[in-house]
């Protein structure tokens, strides 16, 4: 059998290093073009100065970054000097003690220093200024072009070829396929995978295959001093002993070239780059990825360098440049195959830091099927098309330029661009007083101030609303208790329209839902199905609620544009099978509460009793005169149904059920009651609670698995799989103002054995309950510890559901 031939276009540490982790599995057919000269090329890679902090608040980005460091450290490209950030407000220092947090959670070693622990590993800090710091040791100094040629050559010794002075000018392909790309020069190199790691380039490559690769090439200023005082020049010149240093709180990053420091600078304006005239404006400079230095912009940056590091007093700035890279909407890289195009794959906006764990990802998916490690958050799709607009990847690639060491809250959402996506009810909405987070572009109400009076009235009647910290107050209100008490003791509408609906129609809808989902869809019409998506190595990467509305048309909840993407990619190629994103044209209001038969029988024709419309049922049918699907389904745990209609229709239907509300004292709740009442109930959500990194087992959603159904996709791999080492497990904590956000280390005994998910304050049992992932062992009545920012809270493993475990209340 012919092995797949390979081109990668792009020479740097990226493409380099996907070579090599290519190459490694076998496929050795593997040709690496670049424009520039081999192995400085004139990339972002070339002027690196290479710092490499593991921890992030993203495991994912966390396990790249320490595979990154464990490979260039096996090739002698890596310098172990380690990593130092310090506090020089009390708000970061606390914010240290997060990231500290983060570094337990994903596995990364660290350690909290005292000032004169600071002082200890980098004397040249002003004690005056320092509070404290956060220790990595096995952070470092990656030796980017070192890398790039110890990889190169590994590469090239299984058959690999890299090429310099090859200027890409065309992808060729034929029937929805690449078969080659076309030098300048006109020299063809077939192909059946093209791979785009060309870096701040890739937003052009990536346009003339007619992919829009959501990036914008920004310059970062980066200077070196004059020698300065205590520091001895190596061999080299450019060697570091002393730790690489984070001066956050001013934006700023330093590291040793020998007898001198080098700066770089994130408190500048951003500076997007015209890739239309780059060539002839860096035409004078080093090569193409660096600008001319802009003295004004760094003067702050050398203010704040000077008071941290006092020796530098005694020297002077003497060379500097604005090197260009890669930023995105939101800080993450981008991975994955052009849909359109079969075998046009993208590695781009990856920091030299992420380089070589990316690199093993993509090479796992290109080879495998699947990569290793979850990669949704960098996926090439995960954008809705509300979100690639030029204007709109501008103005949030700035903004993440921006930032970059910014103290940015969990549930901080931008500023701008706003109310892009807006439900029918958002007026409405809005005259209730809405607090409006933003979720993939919609506006999501999180609270009404309309009943803040309800909070007044259950504090009297004895409902316990503990005080929160400054930091887990901001984006929140207490009124979310009161809305979730409400909904559990009354009627509650919640506006689900943001949630994705895609329709699958077509004589061949059952077989293909059959085929790539977990559980049995091929149900009577009426039916709905809760069910996952799974990957080849039986990992969840979606769940779905799939209702059948007729034989051959199905509604599916899914989670986002990865679910419409792979579904796009299973089509049977016959044209027997649709599917249509309906989200814009359609409209949700989820009705749940103890009272919402009541609210909703006397407006509805048919039968909404409990033994003619059963739960995990379809209907389609009118309240009042609009027409709407109603599935009785309930998130929050409570009975209810969502209720479906198009756009036009929405609002009539928001004041219809709202009018009929009154003598049942219906309210509207926002998303954070939504969430707690989900906790209550034991109901993952996927993109945090589990992933592609998890089965089902170990998620504890395996009953939405049927393995007696005929073959789907992850199947053989679930049949194969070993019991899981951790599970998901609902915690309950002691102490009633007790609060997490997540990403915090979970303990036991001193030892971090797992991390926590999601959270949410429970209103019924008046405690704040989150999920955690956790040794399998470690069951239900196991105390555990949680470490949020600086305090240490007690829990306790629960039994699923911690609220209504009978389900009785969901069923009545």
């Amino acid at each position: 059998m012919r092995q797949p031939k390979v081109v990668i276009i792009g020479a740097g540490v990226v493409g380099a290093s996907l070579a090599d982790e290519i190459t490694e599995r076998g496929w050795t057919d593997v040709t690496v073009l670049d424009r520039g000269p081999l192995f400085s090329t004139g990339g972002s890679t070339s002027h690196a100065p290479g710092l490499v902090f593991q921890t992030n608040a993203s495991k994912t980005m966390t396990e790249f970054a320490a595979y990154t460091v464990e490979k260039f450290s096996s090739l002698g490209a890596f310098n172990a000097v380690g990593g130092l950030e310090v506090a020089t407000t009390p708000e970061r220092w606390t914010d240290l003690h997060r990231k500290s947090g983060w570094a337990r959670s994903w596995g990364i070693e660290g350690r909290l220093l005292d000032t004169d622990e600071c002082l200890g590993l980098y004397p040249l800090l002003d004690r005056d200024r320092v509070l404290g710091g956060f220790h990595t040791p096995a952070d470092g100094l990656a030796m980017a072009v070192r890398a790039v040629e110890a990889q190169a050559a590994r590469a090239t010794a299984r058959g690999a070829r890299f090429l310099g002075g090859q200027e890409v000018a065309e992808v060729i392909n034929q029937n929805g396929r690449v078969t080659g790309v076309r030098t300048v020069a006109g020299d063809v190199f077939d192909a059946d995978v093209v791979v785009s790691a060309v870096g701040f380039w890739g937003a052009q490559l990536g346009a003339s295959v007619g992919l829009t690769v959501p990036l914008v090439p920004m310059a970062h200023q980066y200077a070196k001093t004059g020698q300065v005082p205590g520091l001895v020049p190596d061999d080299t010149g450019d060697g570091a002993r002393l730790p690489i240093l984070r001066h956050q709180d001013e934006d700023l990053y330093y590291r040793e070239h020998g007898d001198r420091i080098g700066i770089g600078y994130y408190g500048h304006r951003p500076m997007p780059i015209e890739m239309d005239t780059l060539l002839q404006d860096t035409a004078d400079e080093a090569m193409p990825s660096m600008l001319p230095f802009t003295d004004d912009d760094f003067a702050p940056a050398w203010a704040a360098s000077t008071a941290l590091l006092p020796v530098l007093g005694d020297a002077k700035v003497e060379e500097g440049f604005n090197g260009i890279f890669s930023f995105t909407p939101d800080g993450f890289s981008i991975m994955g195959e052009h849909r359109e195009l079969s075998g046009f794959w993208v590695a781009e906006a990856v920091w030299v830091t992420h380089s070589a764990g990316v690199a093993k990802a993509m090479a796992e998916w290109i080879v495998d099927g699947a990569p290793g490690t979850d990669v949704h958050e960098c996926d090439l799709y995960r954008f809705e098309k509300a979100a690639l607009s030029p204007a709109f990847v501008s103005r949030t690639s700035a903004q993440a330029f921006v930032e970059v060491y910014d103290i940015v809250h969990p549930h901080q959402y931008r500023d701008e661009p706003r109310n892009l996506r807006v439900s029918p009810f958002n007026q409405r909405e809005r005259d209730l007083g809405a607090f409006f987070f933003e979720v993939r572009c919609w506006e999501r109400p999180a609270w009404y101030e309309a009943n803040a009076p309800l909070l007044a009235t259950l504090r009297e009647q004895g409902l316990d609303v503990p005080d929160r910290d400054d930091w887990s107050a901001r984006f929140y209100s207490p009124i979310s208790i009161a809305e979730a008490r409400w909904t559990r003791e009354h009627v509650a509408f919640y506006d689900m329209t943001p949630l994705t609906r895609y329709e699958v129609a077509g004589p061949g809808a059952v077989d293909f839902l059959q085929r790539l989902t977990s559980n049995n869809v091929a149900k009577s019409v009426g039916s709905v199905t809760y069910t996952l998506l799974l990957d080849e190595n039986g990992g969840v990467r979606s769940d779905l609620t799939v209702a059948r509305l007729a034989p051959d048309l199905f509604q599916v909840g899914a989670n986002g544009p990865l679910d419409f993407d792979w579904f796009s990619r299973q089509l049977p190629d016959d044209g027997s099978v649709s599917v249509r994103d309906v989200t814009g044209g359609t409209c949700c209001v989820g009705v749940w509460g103890p009272k919402a038969r009541d609210l909703v029988q006397p407006l509805c024709p048919d039968d909404l009793s409990n033994e003619s419309f059963k739960y995990f049922r379809a209907l389609q049918t009118q309240i009042g005169s609009v027409p709407v699907t109603m599935m009785r389904v309930s998130y929050v745990g409570e009975l209810g149904w969502e209720i479906y209609t198009t756009a036009e229709c929405g609002a009539a239907l928001w004041d219809l059920l709202w009018e009929a509300g009154r003598p049942h004292q219906a309210i509207a709740a926002g998303q954070i009651a939504f969430n707690s009442l989900r906790m209550e109930k034991g109901y993952r959500a996927w993109g945090s609670d589990m992933t592609a990194e998890h089965t089902p087992t170990a998620a504890g959603i395996d009953f939405a698995v049927r393995m007696a159904k005929e073959d789907f996709v992850g199947k053989r791999a679930l049949e194969e799989a070993p019991p899981p080492t951790t599970m998901l497990r609902s915690i309950v904590f002691d102490a009633p103002e007790a609060v997490v956000l997540g990403k915090e280390p979970v303990s036991v005994g001193g030892t971090t054995v797992g991390y926590v998910t999601s959270a949410g304050y429970s209103a019924t049992i008046g405690r704040s309950i989150a999920y955690a992932w956790l040794p399998a062992d470690l069951g239900p009545g196991a105390e555990v510890e949680v470490d949020y920012m600086t305090t240490t809270f007690t829990a306790k493993v629960h039994a699923e559901p911690v609220v209504d475990p009978e389900m009785s209340r969901i069923r009545r």
